[in-house]
């Protein structure tokens, strides 16, 4: 069972891209706040519009990060 805040997140973007330092921030402050867990590139994180490169570079430095 799955208890505590599951933040959908949203995806930052710069210029046309993604912003990977507030991404990076982000998923910083979503830790030190005590969330229990993240969602990256939900329909909140612009799932639609990304490519499925970008799609797997957003997961991949979520879970990095975290």
């Amino acid at each position: 069972m799955f208890t505590g805040s599951i933040t959908a997140m949203i995806t930052p973007f710069r210029d046309g891209s993604v912003d990977k330092k507030a991404l990076a921030e982000m998923v910083e402050e979503q830790i030190e706040q005590g969330t229990n867990g993240l969602v990256p590139v939900g329909t909140t994180g612009e799932s639609p519009t990304v490519s499925h490169d970008e799609h797997r570079e957003i997961v991949s430095l979520t879970v990095k990060v975290a």
